[in-house]
Protein backbone atom coordinates (compact mmCIF):
# COMPACT_ATOMS: atom_id res chain seq x y z
CA UNK A 1 0.00 0.00 0.00
CA UNK A 2 2.83 2.63 0.97
CA UNK A 3 4.63 1.77 -1.88
CA UNK A 4 1.57 1.98 -4.15
CA UNK A 5 1.39 5.63 -2.33
CA UNK A 6 5.13 6.81 -3.21
CA UNK A 7 4.50 5.51 -6.57
CA UNK A 8 1.33 7.55 -7.32
CA UNK A 9 3.22 10.48 -5.75
CA UNK A 10 6.30 10.11 -7.41
CA UNK A 11 3.96 10.05 -11.10
CA UNK A 12 2.12 13.48 -9.85
CA UNK A 13 5.57 15.45 -8.93
CA UNK A 14 6.57 14.52 -12.09
CA UNK A 15 3.57 15.34 -14.24
CA UNK A 16 3.74 18.57 -12.00
CA UNK A 17 7.23 19.56 -13.28
CA UNK A 18 7.00 18.56 -16.83
CA UNK A 19 3.89 21.19 -17.03
CA UNK A 20 6.16 23.70 -15.51
CA UNK A 21 9.38 23.03 -18.00
CA UNK A 22 6.66 23.03 -20.52
CA UNK A 23 5.43 26.12 -19.74
CA UNK A 24 8.74 27.66 -19.31
CA UNK A 25 9.33 26.79 -23.12
CA UNK A 26 6.11 28.20 -24.36
CA UNK A 27 6.49 31.11 -26.79
CA UNK A 28 6.27 34.78 -24.63
CA UNK A 29 6.13 37.84 -25.99
CA UNK A 30 6.58 39.51 -22.35
CA UNK A 31 10.22 37.75 -21.21
CA UNK A 32 12.98 36.52 -23.03
CA UNK A 33 15.98 37.71 -24.60
CA UNK A 34 16.15 38.88 -28.27
CA UNK A 35 18.93 40.03 -30.25
CA UNK A 36 17.93 42.51 -33.66
CA UNK A 37 20.34 42.81 -36.29
CA UNK A 38 20.87 46.42 -37.72
CA UNK A 39 22.85 48.63 -39.79
CA UNK A 40 24.67 50.86 -38.10
CA UNK A 41 22.54 53.75 -40.16
CA UNK A 42 19.47 52.86 -38.05
CA UNK A 43 20.95 51.86 -35.25
CA UNK A 44 19.68 54.74 -33.41
CA UNK A 45 15.99 54.39 -33.76
CA UNK A 46 16.52 50.67 -33.75
CA UNK A 47 17.63 50.66 -30.08
CA UNK A 48 15.33 53.61 -28.93
CA UNK A 49 12.58 51.16 -29.93
CA UNK A 50 14.40 48.21 -28.00
CA UNK A 51 14.27 50.66 -24.83
CA UNK A 52 10.54 51.29 -25.26
CA UNK A 53 9.81 47.83 -25.52
CA UNK A 54 12.43 46.94 -22.03
CA UNK A 55 10.28 49.50 -20.27
CA UNK A 56 6.76 48.15 -20.71
CA UNK A 57 8.12 44.44 -20.43
CA UNK A 58 10.68 44.40 -17.79
CA UNK A 59 11.32 40.40 -17.94
CA UNK A 60 12.13 41.30 -21.41
CA UNK A 61 16.28 41.48 -22.46
CA UNK A 62 16.95 43.16 -25.81
CA UNK A 63 20.42 43.66 -27.48
CA UNK A 64 20.85 45.68 -30.59
CA UNK A 65 23.80 44.57 -32.63
CA UNK A 66 25.26 46.44 -35.66
CA UNK A 67 26.07 44.33 -38.94
CA UNK A 68 25.84 45.14 -42.59
CA UNK A 69 22.66 44.92 -43.82
CA UNK A 70 23.28 42.30 -46.38
CA UNK A 71 25.31 40.39 -43.83
CA UNK A 72 22.16 40.68 -41.77
CA UNK A 73 20.03 39.74 -44.06
CA UNK A 74 22.45 36.10 -44.35
CA UNK A 75 22.12 35.73 -40.67
CA UNK A 76 18.19 35.79 -40.86
CA UNK A 77 18.50 33.06 -43.76
CA UNK A 78 20.93 30.81 -41.72
CA UNK A 79 18.71 30.86 -38.83
CA UNK A 80 21.32 32.99 -36.74
CA UNK A 81 18.81 35.78 -35.87
CA UNK A 82 15.26 36.36 -34.97
CA UNK A 83 14.71 39.60 -36.25
CA UNK A 84 16.77 42.25 -38.99
CA UNK A 85 16.34 46.19 -40.36
CA UNK A 86 15.99 46.23 -44.13
CA UNK A 87 16.01 49.14 -45.69
CA UNK A 88 16.73 48.02 -49.23
CA UNK A 89 13.65 46.44 -51.68
CA UNK A 90 14.54 42.59 -51.77
CA UNK A 91 14.86 41.14 -55.19
CA UNK A 92 11.87 38.14 -56.14
CA UNK A 93 14.82 35.57 -56.04
CA UNK A 94 15.77 36.55 -52.37
CA UNK A 95 11.79 36.50 -51.47
CA UNK A 96 11.39 33.56 -52.87
CA UNK A 97 14.92 32.16 -50.71
CA UNK A 98 13.35 33.97 -47.67
CA UNK A 99 10.05 32.35 -47.41
CA UNK A 100 11.75 28.87 -48.38
CA UNK A 101 14.67 29.34 -45.60
CA UNK A 102 11.85 30.37 -43.05
CA UNK A 103 8.68 28.82 -44.23
CA UNK A 104 7.27 32.27 -43.82
CA UNK A 105 5.53 34.65 -45.91
CA UNK A 106 7.13 37.68 -47.28
CA UNK A 107 5.60 40.25 -45.25
CA UNK A 108 7.75 43.12 -44.29
CA UNK A 109 6.74 45.16 -41.22
CA UNK A 110 6.86 49.14 -42.10
CA UNK A 111 7.87 51.60 -39.44
CA UNK A 112 9.67 54.11 -39.90
CA UNK A 113 10.53 56.43 -43.18
CA UNK A 114 14.08 57.34 -43.23
CA UNK A 115 16.56 59.14 -45.92
CA UNK A 116 20.24 58.66 -47.13
CA UNK A 117 21.62 62.52 -47.38
CA UNK A 118 24.60 64.39 -49.08
CA UNK A 119 26.58 66.12 -46.81
CA UNK A 120 29.43 68.38 -47.12
CA UNK A 121 31.73 70.43 -44.24
CA UNK A 122 30.17 73.44 -43.17
CA UNK A 123 32.05 75.73 -44.98
CA UNK A 124 31.89 74.04 -48.50
CA UNK A 125 30.44 76.81 -51.16
CA UNK A 126 28.12 73.85 -52.27
CA UNK A 127 24.38 74.56 -51.59
CA UNK A 128 22.66 72.08 -53.31
CA UNK A 129 23.60 68.70 -55.77
CA UNK A 130 21.44 67.21 -58.45
CA UNK A 131 20.84 63.57 -59.64
CA UNK A 132 22.88 64.16 -62.45
CA UNK A 133 26.05 65.00 -60.30
CA UNK A 134 25.24 62.07 -58.08
CA UNK A 135 25.08 59.63 -61.19
CA UNK A 136 28.04 60.85 -63.04
CA UNK A 137 29.85 61.57 -59.91
CA UNK A 138 29.68 57.52 -58.53
CA UNK A 139 31.09 56.49 -61.98
CA UNK A 140 34.06 58.60 -61.68
CA UNK A 141 37.60 57.63 -61.16
CA UNK A 142 37.49 60.56 -58.64
CA UNK A 143 35.26 58.65 -56.27
CA UNK A 144 34.12 61.63 -54.43
CA UNK A 145 31.34 60.47 -52.55
CA UNK A 146 32.73 58.65 -49.12
CA UNK A 147 30.16 55.80 -47.83
CA UNK A 148 30.63 53.79 -44.75
CA UNK A 149 31.76 50.49 -46.65
CA UNK A 150 30.91 47.88 -48.86
CA UNK A 151 27.48 45.88 -48.01
CA UNK A 152 25.93 48.80 -46.36
CA UNK A 153 22.47 50.13 -45.96
CA UNK A 154 23.57 53.15 -47.75
CA UNK A 155 25.60 51.79 -50.43
CA UNK A 156 22.65 49.41 -51.28
CA UNK A 157 19.99 52.02 -51.05
CA UNK A 158 21.79 54.59 -53.63
CA UNK A 159 22.75 51.70 -56.18
CA UNK A 160 18.93 50.69 -56.40
CA UNK A 161 17.78 54.35 -56.65
CA UNK A 162 20.35 54.67 -59.49
CA UNK A 163 19.70 51.06 -60.64
CA UNK A 164 23.10 50.05 -60.57
CA UNK A 165 24.92 47.30 -58.44
CA UNK A 166 26.85 48.35 -55.85
CA UNK A 167 30.00 47.25 -57.11
CA UNK A 168 29.74 48.99 -60.66
CA UNK A 169 29.57 52.52 -58.27
CA UNK A 170 33.16 53.90 -57.80
CA UNK A 171 33.61 55.64 -54.14
CA UNK A 172 35.56 56.11 -50.91
CA UNK A 173 35.21 54.20 -47.36
CA UNK A 174 35.33 55.92 -44.23
CA UNK A 175 33.87 52.92 -41.93
CA UNK A 176 31.14 54.47 -40.10
CA UNK A 177 28.10 57.27 -40.32
CA UNK A 178 29.54 59.28 -37.42
CA UNK A 179 32.83 59.22 -38.68
CA UNK A 180 32.09 60.25 -41.86
CA UNK A 181 31.29 63.56 -40.58
CA UNK A 182 33.98 64.01 -37.85
CA UNK A 183 36.64 63.72 -40.76
CA UNK A 184 34.76 65.14 -43.63
CA UNK A 185 36.85 68.49 -43.02
CA UNK A 186 40.00 66.73 -43.87
CA UNK A 187 38.55 65.94 -47.40
CA UNK A 188 37.52 69.28 -48.46
CA UNK A 189 36.34 67.93 -52.26
CA UNK A 190 34.42 64.93 -51.20
CA UNK A 191 30.80 64.14 -50.57
CA UNK A 192 29.68 62.46 -47.41
CA UNK A 193 26.65 59.92 -47.66
CA UNK A 194 25.13 59.22 -44.47
CA UNK A 195 21.73 57.97 -42.99
CA UNK A 196 19.61 60.27 -42.00
CA UNK A 197 19.25 58.72 -38.34
CA UNK A 198 23.24 59.27 -38.24
CA UNK A 199 22.28 62.87 -36.51
CA UNK A 200 18.46 62.93 -36.76
CA UNK A 201 17.64 63.48 -32.75
CA UNK A 202 15.87 67.09 -32.34
CA UNK A 203 17.49 67.41 -28.62
CA UNK A 204 20.32 64.77 -28.61
CA UNK A 205 23.81 66.58 -28.12
CA UNK A 206 25.90 64.00 -29.90
CA UNK A 207 23.17 64.64 -33.07
CA UNK A 208 23.71 68.40 -32.56
CA UNK A 209 27.28 68.94 -32.74
CA UNK A 210 27.69 66.13 -35.93
CA UNK A 211 24.67 68.75 -37.44
CA UNK A 212 26.83 71.41 -36.83
CA UNK A 213 29.94 70.15 -38.27
CA UNK A 214 28.30 70.05 -41.51
CA UNK A 215 25.16 70.93 -44.18
CA UNK A 216 22.86 68.34 -45.93
CA UNK A 217 22.42 69.46 -49.20
CA UNK A 218 19.16 69.67 -50.60
CA UNK A 219 18.34 66.88 -54.25
CA UNK A 220 17.97 68.77 -57.38
CA UNK A 221 15.54 66.56 -60.01
CA UNK A 222 14.47 68.02 -63.08
CA UNK A 223 14.61 71.56 -62.03
CA UNK A 224 13.08 70.50 -58.27
CA UNK A 225 14.86 70.57 -54.82
CA UNK A 226 14.07 68.12 -52.62
CA UNK A 227 14.75 68.46 -48.99
CA UNK A 228 15.18 65.43 -46.22
CA UNK A 229 13.09 66.83 -43.87
CA UNK A 230 9.78 65.40 -42.29
CA UNK A 231 7.81 67.02 -45.07
CA UNK A 232 10.03 65.33 -47.33
CA UNK A 233 9.95 61.86 -46.28
CA UNK A 234 6.12 61.99 -45.60
CA UNK A 235 5.66 62.62 -48.90
CA UNK A 236 8.47 60.70 -50.04
CA UNK A 237 9.30 63.56 -53.00
CA UNK A 238 13.02 63.74 -51.44
CA UNK A 239 14.76 61.52 -53.56
CA UNK A 240 16.57 59.11 -51.42
CA UNK A 241 14.10 58.74 -48.98
CA UNK A 242 13.57 55.03 -47.99
CA UNK A 243 11.10 53.03 -45.76
CA UNK A 244 12.56 51.11 -42.71
CA UNK A 245 11.15 47.18 -41.92
CA UNK A 246 11.28 44.78 -39.68
CA UNK A 247 11.89 40.96 -41.28
CA UNK A 248 11.88 38.11 -38.95
CA UNK A 249 12.14 34.45 -39.09
CA UNK A 250 9.87 33.51 -35.77
CA UNK A 251 7.21 31.19 -36.37
CA UNK A 252 4.85 31.87 -33.33
CA UNK A 253 3.90 35.12 -31.45
CA UNK A 254 6.76 35.10 -28.98
CA UNK A 255 9.20 38.04 -28.21
CA UNK A 256 10.70 38.73 -31.90
CA UNK A 257 6.99 39.48 -33.25
CA UNK A 258 5.86 41.13 -29.89
CA UNK A 259 8.67 43.69 -30.31
CA UNK A 260 7.70 43.75 -34.03
CA UNK A 261 4.02 44.79 -33.29
CA UNK A 262 4.90 47.50 -30.40
CA UNK A 263 7.30 49.53 -32.99
CA UNK A 264 4.00 49.49 -35.18
CA UNK A 265 2.10 50.72 -32.67
CA UNK A 266 0.87 54.36 -32.09
CA UNK A 267 3.43 54.56 -28.94
CA UNK A 268 6.16 52.72 -31.06
CA UNK A 269 5.54 55.51 -33.75
CA UNK A 270 5.84 57.83 -31.26
CA UNK A 271 9.17 56.71 -30.35
CA UNK A 272 9.99 56.75 -34.46
CA UNK A 273 8.93 60.69 -34.13
CA UNK A 274 11.42 61.34 -31.47
CA UNK A 275 14.03 60.39 -33.36
CA UNK A 276 13.34 62.54 -35.58
CA UNK A 277 12.12 60.18 -38.56
CA UNK A 278 9.08 59.76 -40.56
CA UNK A 279 6.51 56.97 -38.35
CA UNK A 280 5.34 55.02 -41.16
CA UNK A 281 1.74 54.20 -39.00
CA UNK A 282 0.09 57.28 -38.91
CA UNK A 283 -2.89 57.34 -36.28
CA UNK A 284 -5.85 59.97 -36.25
CA UNK A 285 -5.76 62.21 -33.10
CA UNK A 286 -9.47 62.77 -32.30
CA UNK A 287 -10.30 65.63 -30.00
CA UNK A 288 -13.53 66.17 -28.08
CA UNK A 289 -14.53 69.92 -27.82
CA UNK A 290 -16.97 70.89 -25.34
Amino acid sequence: MKNSFKIALVFAISIVLAGCKKEEKSPSYNKGDLTIFTDESFQSVTEALADGYMINYPETRIKVETKKEDLGFLDLLHGNAKVIVMSRNLNPEEIKTYEERTDLKFLPAKFAADAVVFVVPKDSPKENISMDEISSGLLSDNKEFIFDGTNSSNLNFVAEKLKKQPKDLKYSIIPGNQKIIEELGQHPNKIGVIGLNTFSRPYDKTSEKLREMVKVLPVVDKGKSYNADFDGLRSMEYPFTRVLYFLENEGNFNIANGFIRFSCTHLGQKIVQKEGLQPYNLYKREVQMR
